[in-house]
């Protein structure tokens, strides 16, 4: 598919090693550490987490302007600590902004780093900040990042307050897929922190740092899982309180009280949704604290979404009505186009209508325009009259016809429509992976609730040539006349193409043995296909071949996507 857009570095902001505790510097939106220059004895006394000693490298002395690679173009040092530098840089090749980390080739985690970097790069999960290169060269490793100008940091958005219920809910839904799908790949963040996790302009969530942020500053951890699990927990808690969920304040974000312990998110501020306060509980593991319910504690990111997929689902709220502003009449169409504005507290004289036509012209003209509408009226009644004679001696013809000739079929009618069984379906894959056979039996259930989905592609509208289409062949139990189709949509958006075709199997081997009958674009959630022409066939192939963009739910990440929720044919 299409290149990926591109991304902001993960800024390696000093936040400490023991996970999720320690202070953090404030970062903006996109990145960039206010406190860009950090004193290297102030890191030494938070301590590095690992045996390495980082003063035996300095950090490379490089300066803007500097190029890497013939390629990259160092533009603003966004932050220098430990013995490495992250900058903002320009991919010259590419025309694109792009993240560098920057450290001495003998650095202590010179070549952790770079094993994290390529192990990361080789995930290619879009839901993560991508690593574009890991280049050892010239006495330098360097790490490339994707930079996402249009993404805000969770600690920006918390600034101005805890999120809405539902991006709370997207929030810790797609981190938890995420972060579950790289454990299976073997890969752990360790310093999940609310820097690291992003909103973009579409609502998806991202994450950055994957592996490399740990890296950097050789955090280990013998539970990895447990880790990033409870750091979810401690960026839901945030998410809900706009708090931080340990004594120390952390992020911009104010820690709990002391000699207090874990408080339950919903006994810390107001309306906090009780299915999520739990969920936070269930994730963090503070001195053995366990949900408030004595639910057992999620200890994987895997065990996280399964616990997510049992909650009920939290939709977004409705959009509030505005009503439209007061229709003013403007100057033009009070008949002051022109005009000078009247001086305050001057009173405007007001217009005389015209005065009635009084003289010969004016009667004489009263009378022609009388003239001419009786005129009108009459021939206007006489047409009227003709046209009604005319009919009712058609309509005696044709019953004199009916009654001489039992045979006579009369007048063409059109013939009434009804409706086809559905008997049975299958789920037709032209090219590539299926998408969800399983379900393909709720298209047809009378069920609007349920519906079988697509994948969610990251080009579109229209799916070639990465696909030629996803679809569903329907089996209508024998041959029959097929007139017309109604899909039922899921998602709305520009647009949707539908595409009808008859064939002769429930499992046909390609689009070019079939017959296409018809096919309709929508924007809503109802497509209408009739055929152009009517035909006899058992089975009926609905193929999309154009899908409509939608956000990220429960199933499946933003993109390019939709579900069919019932399909009827008439015949």
């Amino acid at each position: 598919m299409a290149e990926r857009s591109t991304a902001a570095v993960d800024v390696a902001d000093n936040s400490g090693d023991k996970p999720l505790t320690a202070k953090a510097d404030q970062s903006t939106a996109d990145g960039v550490a206010q406190n860009r220059e950090r004193d290297t004895k102030s890191e030494e006394a938070q301590g590095s987490g690992g045996a390495e000693n980082p003063e035996k490298a300095s950090p490379p002395e490089l300066h803007s302007g500097h190029k890497l690679a013939r390629r990259y173009r160092l533009e603003e040092c966004v932050t220098r600590l430990d013995g490495f530098s992250s900058w903002r840089a320009v991919d010259e090749k590419l025309r694109r902004a792009v993240g560098v980390h920057l450290l001495p080739a003998d650095h202590a985690r010179a070549r952790s780093v770079l094993a994290a970097a390529r192990s990361s790069a080789l995930l290619g999960d879009p839901r993560f900040v991508q690593v574009l290169d890991a280049v050892e060269e010239n006495d330098l490793v360097y790490v490339v990042h994707e930079w996402l100008p249009d993404a805000t940091e969770l600690t920006a958005l918390l600034a101005s307050g805890p999120l809405e219920v539902h991006d709370a809910y997207q929030m810790v839904t797609q981190v938890s897929q995420a972060m579950a799908a790289a454990h299976r790949e073997g890969l752990s963040h360790l310093r999940l922190t609310p820097g690291a996790v992003l909103r973009t302009s579409s609502g998806q969530w991202r994450i950055r740092g994957l592996a490399v942020n740990a890296a950097l500053r050789g955090i280990e951890s013998d539970a990895p899982q447990r880790t990033d699990t409870e750091a979810i927990g401690a960026l839901l808690y945030a998410a809900l309180t706009q708090r931080w969920p340990y004594e120390e304040d952390a992020y911009g974000l104010s820690g709990l009280p002391k000699d207090v312990g874990l408080i339950a998110p919903d006994q810390v501020r107001a309306g906090v949704h009780r299915g999520l306060s739990e969920l936070a509980m269930r994730a963090l593991a503070n001195d053995g604290a366990t949900a408030s319910r004595q639910e057992p504690p999620c200890t994987t990111p895997e065990e996280l979404v399964k616990a997510i997929s049992e909650m009920p689902r939290i939709r977004p709220p409705e959009p509030a009505f505005t009503a439209p502003p007061e229709y003013q009449r403007t100057s033009y169409q009070q008949g002051a186009y022109a005009r000078q504005t009247p001086h305050p507290g001057v009173t405007q004289p007001v217009p005389t209508p015209p005065p009635p036509l009084q003289s010969r012209t004016g009667k004489a003209l009263k009378w022609a325009v009388s003239a001419l509408l009786i005129a009108a009226l009459g021939l206007g009644s006489w047409q009227l009259a003709d046209a009604l004679m005319d009919r009712s001696k058609s309509s005696g013809d044709t019953n004199q016809t009916h009654t001489t000739d039992g045979n006579d079929k009369g007048t063409d009618k059109t013939k009434p429509t009804k409706p086809l069984a559905v008997q049975g379906a299958k789920e037709y894959v032209a090219k590539g992976n299926a998408q969800h056979p399983g379900d393909v039996g709720k298209t047809y259930d009378g069920d609007s609730s349920t519906y079988w989905r697509t994948a969610s592609f990251l080009d579109g509208p229209e799916l070639a040539p990465y696909k030629p289409g996803v679809g569903i062949v329907y089996d209508l139990g024998s041959a029959k006349q097929v007139s017309a189709a109604a899909i039922g949509l899921h998602y709305v958006g520009d647009h949707t193409t539908v595409e009808l075709y008859a064939t002769d199997s429930l499992t046909p081997s390609s689009l070019g043995s079939m017959k296409k009958i018809g096919t309709t674009t929508t924007t809503g959630t109802n497509a209408s296909v009739k055929v152009t022409k009517p035909v006899k066939s058992r089975y009926v192939l609905v193929w999309l071949t154009a899908l409509p963009r939608a956000a990220g739910d429960q199933y499946s990440d933003a993109g390019f996507k939709q579900a069919i929720t019932d399909v009827k044919f008439t015949g």
